[in-house]
């Protein structure tokens, strides 16, 4: 449960090299282009002969802009690319994530903290991540640090509030309330003609702050391709800072403030054939850090050191049968070490040291029919293992049996868009010592609906309504001195109601998008950390409601000279009050430490 230091990091330098070889391209994002419009401009004619000379023509680069905001989604979706995280100059995922509307990214002490992200004031726990469409986990704290991803690696970053649009993917993903996907870049760039790819970049900044990232891609065959990615991370992190005491003003600097990290991983992907693909991920994640602890009058000491460890193979198969059944199949094992060390007087040995590790056994079938009047059906089965092994003396190695079964349903006919899910969760869980809590079983719907009311105007009115489930992680049920085994399972009721409009292009602006969402969330036995007399203890709010507006504008105008000038905003309120028993004393107060 420990937190990490604090480092500020506000300036950078970067340089970047990349290999290619002949004749390569690059393309932005998908275009539909006419193959009539192409012969008017390069003065071929289009007339069919059987004796005319052929011509080679000039390469053609074309760039498309494709808007963050999807108006035409039944739910809240927002998009950012890889090409405009550059162009923006965003540094990590952290800082791309904050873009979203109705996102909180919780910063736990700058670059080597803990970052996590909470959509809508419903919890970082009710926020899925996925990476190349498998869900990532961490059975202990039920949070996922953001900041192992790199962004450098990332071809597209999205956030989806309630359900994600594509329903071939795994039953996990429906049980959450939203879900960050994560794309990596893998082998886009590659074509038979070119045949690799790579890119070495180096960031540098204050206070000894070091980023040198590396990536290669490689093509083999028509069949196989790879790509190994790695960066590491050094920060001093000793900010000076000033010091208030009454009258005396003094000149400090942050202790123990050091951090270091490394990030390696590797794919290897076998294009079968147009309709079958299967990629193999290996990921390796490695950091150091001090944590600084709390500013004490004159006792700057800290020694407490967090080390962590966190490893994963997954595997991903994805064909398609025929003309209308499609089927996914993915397998992963998960490992994660964490060890808390600090040397202090006060202990007994004069050593505390605790480490704990966690290993999680996944597998995932997902089937789907597509008719040919749009619609789709999906039905995905997982089956999850976790377990936790710590030296803590009051662990009682539990370990959890999950069954997750989806049943989805989409249609898309003219201007109506109807998305329907039922998702069952079934958990049961063992424990070696004293009492374990009992297992669950819960059946979650899911209901989404977009209308377009006026003809061809990209114009839409969406609703939706989302019930989500989650059992309380192992941290907060068995923690020492924080955990409660009495704890109940969180419950909640999504609802959402927006418009969406989007302009055509006109003259100078390449795109304009305007999305407003209004949204309700009803939250039964909402759990939080509470500070009590000695203390923090994990307990049920009986009743939590959540409200707030979220809007978004996003718009691109061209400028002479091949320039650009994109513009997006982000608005968003949000409150969320303790509903509970009116008897209590902070009865429809706002509820503490609620992200």
């Amino acid at each position: 449960m420990a937190l990490a230091g604090a480092v500020v990091m506000p300036s950078y330098i970067s340089a970047t090299y990349t290999g290619i070889t002949r004749n390569s391209h690059i393309v932005t994002d998908e275009v539909n282009i006419n193959p009539q419009d192409i012969s008017a401009n390069t003065g071929v004619a289009s007339t069919d002969t059987t004796d005319v000379d052929v011509e080679e023509l000039q390469e053609v680069v074309i760039k498309g802009v494709q808007a963050p905001i999807k108006v035409t989604a039944d739910v809240p979706i927002q998009t950012l690319t890889g090409v405009r995280i550059q162009e923006l100059g965003i540094q990590n995922i952290a800082d791309a994530v904050k873009r979203f509307a109705g996102t909180t990214v919780r910063d736990y002490g700058g670059v080597g903290g803990l970052k996590t992200v909470s959509v809508r004031n419903m919890g970082a726990a009710h926020t899925a991540v996925s990476y190349d469409g498998v869900p990532v986990s961490n059975c202990q704290g039920g949070q996922i640090d953001i900041s192992k991803f790199s962004l450098d690696n990332v071809a597209t970053l999205s956030l989806a509030v309630g359900a994600s649009e594509d329903i071939m993917q795994p039953a996990r993903l429906y049980a959450s309330g939203a879900v960050l996907s994560i794309t990596s870049i893998g082998t886009r760039n590659l074509n038979q003609e070119k045949k690799f790819s790579g890119e070495v970049q180096i960031k540098t900044g204050d206070w000894g702050y070091v980023n040198p990232m590396m990536r290669w891609s490689h093509r083999l065959s028509r069949i196989f391709a790879y790509t190994i990615s790695g960066d590491y991370l050094h920060s001093d992190g000793n900010y000076p800072f000033t010091l208030v005491n009454g009258n005396e003003v003094t000149k400090e600097k942050r202790i123990n403030s050091r951090v270091d990290s490394w990030h390696t991983e590797g794919n290897v992907y076998a294009y079968i054939n147009p309709r079958n693909t299967l990629q193999l991920k290996g990921y390796y994640y490695w950091s150091k850090r001090g944590l600084p602890g709390a500013v004490t009058l004159y006792n700057p000491v800290s020694t407490e050191v967090l080390t962590e460890q966190d490893i994963f193979g997954q595997v991903k198969y994805k064909g398609d049968i025929t003309d209308n059944w499609k089927i996914q199949a993915i397998a992963k094992y998960t490992y994660g070490r964490s060890k808390d060390r600090e040397q202090n007087n006060m202990y007994e040995s004069g050593v505390y040291q605790d480490i704990h590790n966690q290993h999680e056994y996944y597998i995932s079938a997902t089937g789907m029919y597509t008719d040919n009047r749009g619609l789709q059906i999906a039905l995905a089965q997982d089956g999850i293992i976790n377990r936790l092994r710590s030296t803590l003396a009051a662990c009682p190695f539990p370990t959890r049996y999950t069954s997750l079964t989806a049943l989805s349903a989409r249609w898309n006919h003219k201007a109506i868009t109807a998305n329907a899910t039922l998702t069952m969760t079934n958990t049961k869980e063992t424990v070696e010592a004293g009492e374990g809590p009992e297992g669950h079983s819960r059946l979650n719907p899911t209901v989404a609906l977009s209308i377009r009311p006026v003809g061809a105007a990209q114009f839409y009115i969406r609703g939706m309504y989302k019930n989500t489930f989650r059992m309380p992680t192992f941290n907060d049920l068995y923690y020492d001195r924080m955990g409660n085994r009495n704890l109940k399972p969180e419950s909640a009721n999504e609802y959402n109601l927006g418009v969406t409009w989007s302009a055509p292009a006109w003259g100078v602006m390449r795109y304009l998008a305007v999305t407003a969402d209004g949204y309700y969330n009803d939250v039964r036995n909402k759990i939080v950390a509470f500070p009590t007399t000695y203390n923090w203890r994990m307990v049920n709010f009986g009743k939590v409601h959540i409200s707030g507006i979220d809007f978004t504008l996003s718009t691109s105008i061209s400028l002479p000279l091949d320039m650009e000038v994109a513009v997006t905003g982000a608005y968003t309120y949000q409150k969320a009050i303790n509903a509970g028993d009116e008897n209590t004393k902070n009865h429809g107060e706002q509820l503490p430490y609620r992200v």
